[in-house]
């Protein structure tokens, strides 16, 4: 008991109030996963203005140490040639349709060809790109990594298949400052996301494991032999027909 000014007594003792105080941070980690959950459920049906890539390279343009510009233009999943999923699908995640958010035969497999030595080789599916570049920031941490396992698994959960294609293709980066379908294939082709041809989309998701090294315009010998690879797995994963599964 505590005596007032105006001579009542309060009944709260001092380390009652401070609790009190404090009482609202145990319920901050739930009122910010719940703040992620309807984050991704929005952008199931809202399509996103831009990314968390795309803020940060803007930054960067500002300083001087990015892009002189920043192009994107959204393009719905029917505006775009079915040829660039299928050779994102051919080139980055052969097991998309299959697997809930994480393949772990191809996580396997990366770990066995990197503790041999050589080129790294990574295992990202499509849905963690998504997760991490709408979502996050460019680094290694393990915060970012559990941050991008939640994003993912919510992704899955809440998003069908071909939202998260369609989102993917819209939102990589396949040129220095380049995001999505619609501003590559302006940007590199000179033409419409919806008219791009087989070798041009194997090209664009030739260069999509560093699109600030290799060019799709002007395409080294790494980039030419990648595109053909992509062209003769698209064809063995089905072609088109491939995409009827995620609908």
């Amino acid at each position: 008991m505590q005596a007032q000014r105006d001579g009542t007594i309060d009944l709260q003792d001092p380390p009652r109030r401070r609790r009190s105080r404090w009482h609202w941070l145990w319920k901050l980690p739930l009122a910010l996963l719940l703040l992620s959950v309807l984050q991704v459920l929005a952008l199931r049906f809202v399509d996103p203005p831009f990314s968390a890539y795309m803020a940060a390279r803007q930054v960067a343009a500002w300083t001087g140490a990015g892009p002189e510009r920043i192009d994107y233009e959204w393009r719905d999943w029917d505006a775009i040639a079915p040829a660039l999923p299928l050779a994102v699908i051919a080139s980055e995640d052969q097991n998309f349709a299959r697997h809930r958010g994480f393949d772990f035969e191809a996580i396997e497999k990366a770990r066995a060809h990197n503790a041999r030595g050589g080129r790294t080789r990574g295992a990202s599916t499509i849905s963690q790109q998504v997760a991490r570049n709408l979502f996050l920031w460019s680094g290694r941490s393990w915060v970012r990594k559990g941050l991008e396992a939640w994003y993912t698994v919510l992704i899955e959960l809440l998003w069908p298949k071909q939202r998260i294609l369609e989102v993917y293709v819209n939102v990589a980066e396949f040129g220095d400052g380049v995001y999505g379908a619609q501003a590559a294939a302006q940007r590199f082709f000179g033409r419409d996301a919806s008219s791009l041809d087989w070798t041009q989309s194997a090209r664009l998701a030739a260069v999509l494991p560093s699109p600030r090294r290799y060019s799709a315009t002007r395409p080294g010998p790494y980039v030419q032999r990648r595109t053909g690879a992509i062209q003769r797995q698209m064809r063995q994963i089905g072609g088109e027909a491939h995409l009827r599964q995620l609908q």
